[in-house]
């Protein structure tokens, strides 16, 4: 493992940072106590801090010392989030969440700690030709914080020629990274169906239109979108995630509310899914006599790397783990992240790093792995460290 030095010296102090974080996780747009924690380190460093981008969102900003050979020199930033969840923790550590139904189950505890430690060792060593924008984005989790940075102008006020991203990856070992050039991570779109018929007596249905039928039979209905109407080359998830309908045993409902999520990696074809939906839900309800509408929101879009930036991030990881323990052919995945929203309007990658065996994230038990915190810490600054603006030909 090529590990920077200093980052190995600093394990022990990131170690504390990480569990402080963790003892205090708050969620979207929420999170005080991290964002004060980072920007307090960041000002002691002397690093120049923007704080209240996005309500709690902080941007550092750390200029190198190298000559830049007559070129401009490159602008990039590097993004952390900072959000919790809302869980209630069950592990039994001394740095449990001390706030009540909220959790660091995601790691981003450990992704802030990680981007602090090389924000520390960049503003101490300087040793890049450029400026370096350490962003700490808050509201990662469903509420697109990201987008909103983006909105109140983070890359007018921080402009960057790239952006990197880095994600924990439980199940991959910890000196392990995994990427892959274009999708990595889908789209996330959401929808509310409500399926309207007529409230009757449960004993005597033939003088209603029960909705719970109509809401039972889009259902399965919706199930066929994703093996009839969509390529199987072409992936796509449609989950029906709630169903609420009826408040007792007698009485069929006069409604009934479907929710639930859509998952694609290319844009036809969550054209074409959403477009279906639509088709269905209202033809299925009228042939049984209800009638449905249905609100289809595009939350986040896929997360794509660029091919460029993803072959440096890779080359980057492989410096300091071993060629062999970094996989460029990662298979993407069905979730989703709103640094996609950053990737819209700016080339870079975002890579999973290798958090171990143990459970998943967004589970009550899962716990960051620290040993990851200067491996991560390491790849941050060497991305800093190394970075040369490409040339349009290897763009092309």
């Amino acid at each position: 493992m090529n590990v920077i030095p200093r980052l190995l010296d600093l394990h022990p102090e990131m170690t504390a940072w990480r569990h402080a974080l963790h003892a205090h996780p708050q969620t979207a747009f929420e999170e005080t106590f991290a964002s004060e924690f980072v920007a307090t380190k960041l000002e002691s460093w002397g690093i120049p801090t923007q704080r209240g981008i996005a309500k709690t969102g902080v941007v550092g900003t750390i200029h190198g010392d190298l000559s830049h050979d007559g070129q401009p020199g490159f602008r990039i930033g590097l993004r952390a989030d900072m959000d919790a969840l809302d869980i209630q923790e069950l592990n039994d550590v001394p740095y449990r969440s001390t706030f009540p139904g909220k959790m660091h189950a995601c790691g981003h505890d450990g992704h802030t700690t990680m981007l602090l430690g090389a924000a520390r060792y960049l503003a101490e060593t300087r040793q890049f030709a450029g400026t370096v924008h350490v962003i700490f984005q808050p509201a990662e989790e469903n509420e697109g914080g990201g987008r909103v940075m983006l909105e109140e102008g983070l890359l007018v006020r921080f402009p960057c020629d790239a952006v990197f991203g880095m994600h924990n990856w439980p199940g991959v070992a910890v000196g392990a990274f995994a990427v892959c050039d274009g999708p990595i991570m889908a789209a996330f779109d959401v929808f509310e169906i409500k399926v309207v018929g007529h409230g009757c007596h449960a004993a005597m249905p033939h003088i209603g239109v029960d909705p719970i039928v109509g809401a039972a039979q889009i259902v399965g209905a919706l199930q066929t979108i994703a093996s009839r109407n969509v390529s199987p080359l072409e992936q796509v998830v449609l989950s029906v995630t709630q169903i609420h309908g009826g408040e007792t045993w007698n009485v069929i409902p006069g409604e009934v509310v479907l929710r639930g999520t859509v998952r694609t990696f290319q844009s036809h074809v969550q054209d074409k899914v959403e477009a279906r939906m639509r088709q269905v839900v209202t033809g299925v309800a009228e042939g049984l006599g209800c009638v449905a509408t249905i609100d289809y929101q595009r939350r986040y879009p896929a997360t794509v790397n660029t091919s460029w930036e993803t072959n440096f991030a890779a080359s980057v990881a492989a410096n300091i783990c071993g060629a062999v323990n970094v996989d460029t052919k990662a298979i993407p995945c069905m979730g989703s992240e709103d640094f996609s929203f950053m990737l819209q309007q700016c080339p870079g990658c975002y890579i999973w790093a290798g958090n171990g065996d143990g459970v998943g994230v967004h589970n009550a038990r899962y716990d960051f792995n620290d040993q990851l915190l200067p491996i991560g810490a390491s790849y941050w600054a060497r991305i800093a460290e190394t970075y040369r603006r490409p040339t349009v030909a290897a763009n092309a």
